[in-house]
């Protein structure tokens, strides 16, 4: 029976004809259902029939496009990985039975640090650009660390361009694992649409990008203050920002005012005092108010510095009076910005202290304590000071230990240093977005909290997260990286006669070159020779921020430049799938690059995964060492086992990793082989009977018994309550009914009607209209059931479906609730509940007893509330049936008091008498 909404897009090898009566012929059940070895089964038929191939000649209305997030293959997949790609499949499959063409691609983001890290700790390299390029390289080490050659100061130097061809060499390999693993799981993505962030595509697509964001002003470069990493020796941006304690000390510190008089300041960055260009404390502090507008000499360096007012500074905090230093934290760089302060900065981009001494320390006294500073690290550098401080006596008071809040690169173990560089930014709001000649341009932060509010968040308590990021920006995305492995800023600079680089006045390719590389390729108009020196060009050195392209995955993977007419057909995407923790960075990012470039957002819907927490509630990590890696968990409990896990977890909730419930998802897949195989034993032989085929009928005309309508009126319900939970992108939701349903099916129903769905015997092809009626209506549920749980457990459905339908079931509609409330009239589905409770009243009473189900029950006298005995009386033959009852089965009120409404309905048995067991049938 096809019942597809009529309302929904439809794919043409769809037909639409709701009630469609299907005669299915079931033929080869297993003796013996097992689930082993379905995955390996099943997904070869997936890939060679093309099950999950995208038809690209459907139009976008019937289309539904998923923007996949690409993993990083820079280690291994682990449980959290599949929790929210789970996720994300069974929105695919719910919507694929829906009838809409789904575009599902999958990405590989293999450009970045933690890539770089993997080869140098996997080949045992380092890039060293001076370098020259080898042909045919080997490095010393292939994944074998036990050398100590994965150290970094035993890493072998190599050229740019041999470290790249090691990163992709490695990424390649994990790229194969990755797809083996997706493929284990069973996700439905069209593997013929894929991508790499390093790729050729990729890199054509982000270097477009961001030379129609530098046309448009929309990306600038400038020198300026910016987090910097000392260990990765890289800018950081805003987003990847994490604040951890830090232990320190802070230092009571005194400055020389004019006539001898001192003022006391509090820092935990003594090492700073030869940076600090001002005194900072809040304008309404009454201690300080005779010092604004004055001077004051700095400590050993003897450098006259201002005393001004900011309303940033804290009263309470220290002695209520900071030093700004070019720079200590975010702080010093509002107050330099806002109080257009000089710049002295002397912490280099390795962390170390600059070698020459800085122009503005003149006294002699000065000169030599920063002679003992220069080329230190910061750490030996506040050493020093201190000691200096505590000989000139300007140390106060001892240093008191404290922990402070320091920022940290969110891959790095040491606190950021700020250090003025040459970076290349693109607009996001986060700055006052002003012409040349200071008139603001347009405000974009308002219109990109704009598109937050246009974006359906799901649940929609994250959306509160993404509009906090946007009005909380400082500052605008920084894109550039000092690294190696990812897309290069594509841009040349001209070279003055003094051998000068003219960053103002970068050189751009043309689209069509795209894309280039700026350190082995050469602009027009020039030659190789030319690089480098006086009247030529250099290129630019550094790369994107990964999220510079990851922020294009829409384009990328829907072939903005290279496929137009795939691009029409699914861009705008519907969903962005991703977890919570990178709402800031990928999703905000992305949305930025579509507002900029097409003036919309990037998809209609957002879907947002919670965390896997470990057994102490923790958030499971690759830092932190708390991971579970998911194979082991495939092969001993089997892909629908996990995936069930998975989906048992709502989207934006955190969940617990639950083995147990693995396991009772292995339970529930088995007991699905299990019931279809009963369910599909009745039927019609086919043929002379020499075979062991036959036919059920899926025909509703043949659903006659009042028990059988009431059991798909309840299903009825029930599908119609899974469709708008997934519409609601409530998945576990859908599941949940179902899945009630379904035991409810199991433990009620198929026992109720077994005895009349055997009828005159299995097989049977002169059934009477009572077991037709049972064997349609099972066959009915079966066919739905299945359906509503294919996107939870895709193998163990697919199976059962293979034994009694053609095609795929992940190709077959999702079911709609009209025919099933047609065939059941009016029926009450209460008639099912009460008629359970019963048959569960007559059981009990054989448990206590401790005889087998088999025993027959000679007389009964069942207590029955009021509003159940209807449904009882219209289906007491199968009661009876399914409780071995041969004798009276006397239905009274219950007296006062008597029964528990919570158990069985209130329904107990008054009194009974048991017969001898029955001999076993053949085919119980």
């Amino acid at each position: 029976m096809t019942d597809l909404d009529p309302t929904a897009p439809t794919r043409p090898d769809v037909p639409a004809v709701p009630g469609t009566v299907v005669d299915a012929v079931v033929q080869g059940v297993p003796d013996r259902v097992s689930l082993d070895g379905l995955e390996d089964k099943l997904g070869a038929r997936w890939r060679e029939e093309g099950t999950y191939d995208f038809d690209r000649s459907a139009t976008r209305d019937q289309v539904f496009s998923i923007d996949t997030p690409p993993p990083t293959v820079s280690g291994s997949l682990h449980v959290g990985h599949v929790f929210s790609y789970t996720h994300t499949d069974l929105v695919a499959r719910y919507r694929r039975m829906q009838g809409r063409e789904v575009f599902y691609p999958m990405g590989w983001d293999d450009n970045g640090l933690p890539t770089e890290r993997r080869v140098q700790n996997y080949y045992g390299v380092r890039c060293d650009p001076s370098l020259p390029y080898v042909e045919g390289y080997e490095p010393p080490l292939q994944g074998d660390t036990s050398s100590g050659k994965g150290r970094a100061a035993d890493q072998q130097p190599v050229s740019r361009r041999n470290f790249i061809e090691l990163c992709e060499r490695l990424t390649a390999e994990d790229e194969k694992q990755f797809e083996a693993l997706w493929r284990n799981l069973g996700l439905s993505v069209d593997w013929s649409q894929h991508y790499q962030t390093v790729g050729r595509s990729s890199q054509r697509v982000a270097q477009t990008a961001f030379l129609r964001n530098l046309a448009r002003g929309e990306a600038y470069q400038a020198q300026a203050p910016g987090l910097w990493d000392v260990t990765f020796q890289t800018a950081v941006a805003q987003a990847e920002l994490e604040a951890r304690d830090y232990p320190g000390f802070f230092h009571k510190i005194s400055f020389h005012a004019p006539g001898g008089a001192t003022v006391q300041i509090e820092t935990t960055r003594p090492e700073l005092l030869p940076a600090c260009v001002a005194l900072i404390a809040h304008p309404d502090d009454e201690r300080y108010q005779h010092l604004f507008g004055t001077t004051v000499r700095t400590p050993l360096f003897d450098v006259e510095v201002p005393v001004l007012a900011h309303p940033a500074a804290e009263p309470d905090k220290g002695a209520g009076i900071a030093m700004c230093c070019t720079f200590g934290d975010l702080t010093d760089v509002q107050w330099w910005r806002e109080l257009q302060l000089p710049t002295r900065s002397i912490v280099r981009r390795d962390g170390r202290i600059v070698a020459d001494t800085p122009e503005w320390v003149i006294s002699a006294g000065g000169r030599a304590v920063y002679a003992e500073l220069a080329g230190k690290t910061t750490f030996s550098a506040r050493t020093a000071v201190v000691d200096a401080l505590r000989a000139s006596g300007d140390l106060v008071a001892e240093p008191v230990a404290t922990q402070r809040k320091a920022n940290f690169y969110e891959k790095g173990d040491k606190p950021l240093e700020i250090v003025t560089s040459r970076q290349w930014y693109i607009r996001n709001g986060g700055r006052e977005w002003l012409s040349p000649e200071g008139e603001p341009v347009r405000d974009l932060r308002a219109e990109l909290l704009a598109r937050g509010d246009e974006l359906g968040f799901h649940p929609d308590f994250m959306r509160v997260r993404y509009e906090n990021w946007v009005k909380g920006l400082n500052g605008d995305w920084l894109v550039s990286r000092q690294r190696f492995f990812g897309v290069p800023i594509p841009v040349w600079y001209p070279v003055d006669a003094d051998g000068e680089p003219q960053w103002d006045a970068p050189i751009v390719p043309r689209e069509e070159q795209l894309p280039v590389d700026p350190s082995s390729q050469v602009p027009d108009g020039y030659t190789e020779d030319q690089r480098g020196v006086a009247g030529g060009f250099v290129g630019d050195p550094d790369i994107m921020d990964t999220w510079a392209t990851s922020s294009l995955t829409p384009q990328i993977a829907g072939g903005w430049l290279e496929d137009p007419e795939l691009f029409a057909r699914v861009f705008p995407m519907d969903l962005r799938p991703q977890a919570q923790d990178i709402i800031r960075t990928w999703l905000f990012s992305t949305v930025v690059r579509s507002h900029l470039e097409f003036g919309t957002l990037p998809w209609k819907d957002a879907a947002i995964s919670g965390w896997i927490l470990d057994p102490d509630r923790k958030k499971m990590s690759k830092s932190k060492g708390n991971v579970v890696t998911p194979q082991g968990l495939l092969d001993e409990h089997g892909s629908d086992a996990v995936r069930y896990w998975a989906a048992a977890a709502r989207l934006g909730t955190d969940a617990a990793f639950e083995v147990g419930q693995m396991k009772i998802g292995r339970r529930l897949a088995i007991k699905i082989l299990n019931a279809s195989k009963f369910a599909l034993s009745f039927g019609a032989s086919q043929g002379d009977g020499t075979d062991e085929s036959h036919t059920v009928s899926l025909d509703p005309s043949l659903v006659t018994v009042e028990l059988d309508k009431a059991m798909l009126a309840g299903l009825a319900t029930v599908v119609q309550q899974a469709t708008e939970a997934f519409e609601a992108y409530d998945h576990t939701r859908a599941l949940e009914v179902t899945e009630t349903f379904f035991w409810t099916f199991c433990d009620d129903y198929l026992e109720l009607v077994k005895d009349r769905a055997y009828g005159a015997g299995a097989g049977a092809d002169d059934a009477s209209p009572e077991t037709a009626s049972a064997r349609a209506a099972l066959a009915l549920a079966l066919d739905t059931l299945l359906r509503l749980f294919a996107p939870f457990v895709p193998f163990a459905t697919e199976e059962v479906w293979s034994w009694w339908r053609a095609g795929s079931i992940h190709r077959a509609t999702w079911p709609v609730a009209a025919p099933l409330r047609d065939a059941a009239g009016d029926a009450d589905p209460l008639v099912l509940t009460a008629a359970g409770h019963a048959l569960a009243a007559l059981r009990k009473i054989k448990s206590e007893a401790k005889v087998s189900m088999r025993v027959p029950i000679l007389a009964a006298t069942v207590a029955i509330p009021a509003d159940l005995q209807p449904g009882v009386r219209s289906a007491v033959d199968d009661v009876r049936g399914a409780g071995r009852v041969t004798g009276p089965l006397e239905i009274v009120e219950p007296a006062e008091g008597q029964g528990d409404p919570a158990v069985q309905g209130g329904i107990v048995v008054v009194s009974s008498e048991l017969g001898e067991p029955e001999p076993k049938s053949p085919r119980a």
